[in-house]
């Protein structure tokens, strides 16, 4: 177990803990920053209201790990008011073209039915019917729906968790105030299986390692407390080890993880107010929670990083779904970059929906009037030019205001090259 400071400040001592070698949400809700007296940040130009005439699909749409496939509820528009017939939908994302596939059945699905696709190209999905869980695999047959119906789970709850990396599981996690249980509700021998019971109650999800074996969940123990991120050890029979205690009292979450670069992106009320802030795992280098991440007025979420950075996770092109009054639009940050730059989403964008390529390309899905299936592709921008100064207000765009370095500017210390046979043991003096 590492233990780290915030840079910066004194909240305490931070912990980003290893949780073991590799082997071959409910989402956190966004939380804008507390920005009193400060101007409002607008929208990028461009920026606009979701598509009015479009079915507003009641949950989210979800990428399998490698964004190739996706999947949504979605139903033909209609008139205002009128009742809708909810079908999943499947997307095709790693083609020469994107294409959506209708996955309707006999019946209508109802607004709280969630879906998750598959690496093979099916659609997990959730009922709820009465007190249980259903679980279906949905895959195309032609002109008809195939489906393939997995078993129940007896519970009031469930969310099911992003995709695993493997491509062929998907997780359900049923949380109570005492316990949380974990379920493997897809890729099992025998229909969902009880992987494991977790004390406290759990939410979030996030993946630690590209197998499938490490997972991320924000735990608050039985009797309240602070809340804090777990590692849960999968193959050892969802064994709990601590993953992130920043402060003592904090509630520390993880949002999104990277396991190339062992980036990660927490949310944190350490520094006193919830900040959205950075770590490496394993790493004994401070947790830090810039400025240009906290922009006025807004609401910012991390939804996506650039993977094969490895071991370089300042590098990794992170992107943020920004929620204002205007709506909902993109941001793209990179550690050692510190500075936001803000993009217009296209019309239509599934919000918080995307995923970036190897060398830096960001796809975000969207559909609209025009288009029932696209991709809008936007190359990670580059951050040369001078830093804005410290303490600027809430901007427009990716070069003024809401671009805030995370610390004071000071010039890198240039060392003279020498042979390792020469190199000092300690580093010389300054000058006086």
């Amino acid at each position: 177990m590492t233990a780290c400071a915030i840079e910066g400040g004194t909240a305490g001592a931070a912990t980003t803990a290893d949780p073991g070698p590799e082997e071959s949400g409910e989402p956190e809700e966004p939380v804008g920053a507390e920005a009193a007296g400060a101007e409002e940040t607008a929208a990028p130009e461009g920026a606009a209201a979701p598509w009015a005439d479009a079915p507003r699909a009641p949950g989210t749409f979800t990428l399998t790990a490698d964004g190739a496939y996706g999947a949504r509820l979605t139903a033909a528009p209609g008139a205002p008011g009128e009742q809708r017939a909810w079908y999943p939908e499947r997307w095709t994302l790693d083609g020469p073209e994107p294409y959506a596939v209708p996955l309707p059945l006999h019946q209508p699905e109802e607004p709280d039915a969630q879906v998750v696709p598959l690496a093979d190209g099916r659609v997990l999905i959730r009922r709820r019917v009465a007190d249980r869980q259903m679980f279906s695999l949905l895959y195309p047959t032609g002109p008809a729906t195939g489906e393939l119906a997995l078993g129940a789970v007896e519970c009031d709850g469930m969310t099911l968790l992003p995709p695993s990396p493997d491509g062929s599981s998907v997780y359900g996690l049923s949380a109570g105030d005492h316990s949380s249980l974990l379920w493997l509700v897809a890729g099992g021998a025998f229909g969902p299986e009880l992987v494991a019971e977790i004390p406290g109650h759990c939410s979030g999800g996030v993946w630690l390692d590209r197998a499938g074996r490490m997972l991320a969940l924000d735990r608050q123990l039985p009797g309240g407390g602070p809340v804090k991120a777990v590692a849960v050890d999968l193959a050892r029979n969802g064994e709990v080890t601590p993953l992130l205690q920043i402060a003592p009292s904090s509630d520390d979450r993880l949002l999104l993880a990277d396991p190339d670069s062992g980036l990660l992106l927490i949310r944190s009320d350490a520094p006193g107010h919830d900040r959205l802030g950075w770590g490496v795992l394993g790493s004994c280098l401070p947790v830090r929670f810039p400025e240009c991440l906290r922009p006025a007025d807004v609401a910012v979420t991390p939804f996506a990083v650039q993977p094969g950075q490895m071991l370089m996770p300042e590098s990794c092109a992170v992107a943020l779904r920004i929620d204002g009054a205007a709506g909902s639009w993109v941001g793209i940050w990179r550690p050692q970059g510190r500075r936001l730059h803000q993009l217009a989403a296209p019309e239509g964008w599934s919000a918080g929906a995307g995923y970036w390529s190897r060398d830096g390309v960001l796809h975000l899905p969207y559909a609209n009037a025009a288009t029932p299936c696209a991709v809008a592709r936007f190359e990670a921008p580059g951050d040369d030019g001078p830093l804005p100064e410290t303490g600027g207000t809430g901007g427009t765009d990716g070069n003024a205001g809401g671009t805030e370095p995370s610390g004071a500017v000071t010039p890198p210390v240039v060392c003279k090259p020498v042979p390792l046979g020469q190199a000092p043991l300690h580093r010389a003096a300054p000058p006086d």
